[in-house]
């Protein structure tokens, strides 16, 4: 398959922002918020849904659409739900349609996305751990193509390293100032 211009600057747009992210220095809610941003312009999508493990839990950390009530409060154990095990099996999971009917599927009363028809769900990797996953979800049936779950997967290998990144600074400059 030949490269377009348009594809091309495309392509070298996303890897100039990837080298860029990681080499700024951002508070660890900024990193959540960026990385949400970044795959929903990367990828059309109604809702985007970022949850980082904290122990043995996922945590929503960042959502495209403004959910100041459950971000950081809506929790999750590792195998519980679609998100809960990608994280357990750290391998993407997509479902083009009724996503709500899905055996692994369960419905969390505060987020209206739950009721999306389709989902794409995928594994925040950094050296072989699971650091979050990434959620896409769609209002109608949306049949996720193999390039977007690439490039969904290829972002989460770069933002678990950006997170883990962001965590130790953070961790060392709250060290440094005490």
């Amino acid at each position: 398959m030949a490269t377009t211009p348009l594809r091309k600057n495309l392509e070298v747009e996303f890897l100039h922002e990837i080298g860029s992210r990681s080499a700024a220095a951002e508070p660890l809610p900024r990193v959540y918020e960026r990385i949400v941003e970044f795959v929903s312009a990367v990828v059309q999508c109604d809702s985007c849904l970022l949850y980082v493990l904290e122990g043995e839990e996922l945590v929503l950390r960042a959502s495209k659409n403004p959910r100041p009530d459950v971000v950081g409060r809506l929790r999750m154990l590792v195998g519980y739900g679609i998100t809960g095990w990608v994280a357990q099996n750290r391998v993407p999971v997509a479902v083009s349609r009724s996503a709500y009917r899905d055996p692994r599927f369960r419905s969390f009363h505060q987020l209206p996305e739950d009721r999306y028809e389709a989902f794409l769900s995928v594994p925040i990797l950094c050296r072989g751990r699971v650091v979050g996953v990434i959620n896409l979800q769609h209002r109608r049936p949306h049949i996720h193509t193999a390039r977007e779950i690439g490039l969904v997967s290829t972002i989460g290998f770069f933002a678990g390293g950006e997170i883990e990144m962001a965590r130790q600074e953070n961790t060392s400059s709250s060290c440094t100032s005490t």
